[in-house]
């Protein structure tokens, strides 16, 4: 196991310490920290997909309207 030293607001050390009274906190600052690396990757996943579908946007055409509404009517009975 590592040891980290971070500085936090008194308050929030306070209101940590209060709402995990008699927990295991080296395991819950451990699981939000993991949660906190796995919302970072998901951030960045999605805004290379963001990104990715932009690129793709710039590429493609717009319909036409008249396009548009030629295939929407071919599709009902």
């Amino acid at each position: 196991m590592a040891t980290v030293n971070f500085s936090v607001p008194v308050e929030i050390k306070n209101a940590f310490n209060q709402a995990f009274e008699g927990e295991n906190k080296s395991a819950i600052l451990a699981a939000l920290m993991r949660q906190a690396v796995e919302e970072h990757k998901r951030k960045k996943r999605r805004a290379l997909a963001i990104d990715a579908l932009l690129r793709l946007r710039r590429r493609i055409r717009p319909a036409i309207a008249a396009a548009t509404g030629r295939a929407r009517r071919k599709g009902r009975p």
